[in-house]
């Protein structure tokens, strides 16, 4: 696709949610779009993310309402799933639109 703005205008740049691009939490949601849920030991492991950094990140998508945290025991053990909300999925679908769109503008 040929863009017609002269070399001295600026293309437009979409909103980017500042949430989602950050690259850790980027990875996140990355990883929840393509499923339908994910438990925090996986992530962990497919980010390389060390537990408290990996915690805090969901931590703020959750605050956002883009993931449901689902803690409960399976059997003694712990175990927490993730997973996006429709608020979440969203709000990614339309990140990965704006982010095309503002790369397609450039010269």
């Amino acid at each position: 696709m040929k863009n017609n703005k002269s070399k001295d205008e600026l293309p437009y740049i979409p909103e980017i949610d500042k949430i989602i691009h950050e690259p850790a939490r980027l990875t996140i949601m990355s990883y929840l779009y393509v499923v339908d849920s994910a438990d925090a030991l996986f992530l962990q492991r497919q980010t390389g993310l060390t537990w408290g950094n990996l915690s805090s990140h969901i931590s703020k998508l959750e605050d956002k309402g883009y993931i449901k945290v689902t803690k409960e025991f399976l059997g003694k053990k712990p175990h927490t799933a993730l997973q996006l909300t429709d608020e979440g999925r969203d709000a990614f679908f339309q990140y990965r639109q704006n982010l095309k769109q503002m790369l397609e503008s450039l010269p």
